[in-house]
């Protein structure tokens, strides 16, 4: 039987990389080389293969290219770069979180 998360419970695993869906299934699925798909985006193929690379974020601009391109809009590939981040954010701090007071407000509780 698969125990169910709580909210608050991050997984284990890391997020994929926005990148890694680019260079594992769009580009291949769409039969598209790097420098016709950064092309086609308007972008260097050098920044779309830093992306692929997972050296480099999506940024908001390029989220609007990518959901356009795939037709599936910005906020997926934006969603998944911010999931991507938080949890490697949250790993990197992880022990200095612990030293920071948690302040509940009386509209919050």
């Amino acid at each position: 039987m698969t125990r169910k998360r709580t909210p608050n419970e991050r997984p284990t695993r890391a997020p994929t990389h926005p990148g890694s869906i680019l260079r594992e299934d769009v580009l291949p699925a769409l039969g598209l080389s790097v420098s016709e798909a950064a092309r086609q985006l308007g972008v260097s193929r050098q920044t779309l293969h830093r992306i692929m690379a997972e050296k480099t974020s999506i940024t908001p601009e390029m989220a609007v290219r990518l959901g356009r391109f795939c037709g599936n809009g910005p906020g997926l590939w934006l969603r998944m770069q911010q999931a991507y981040d938080l949890w490697h954010a949250e790993r990197e701090l992880r022990s200095k979180l612990g030293k920071i007071s948690i302040h509940k407000s009386a509209a919050a509780a």
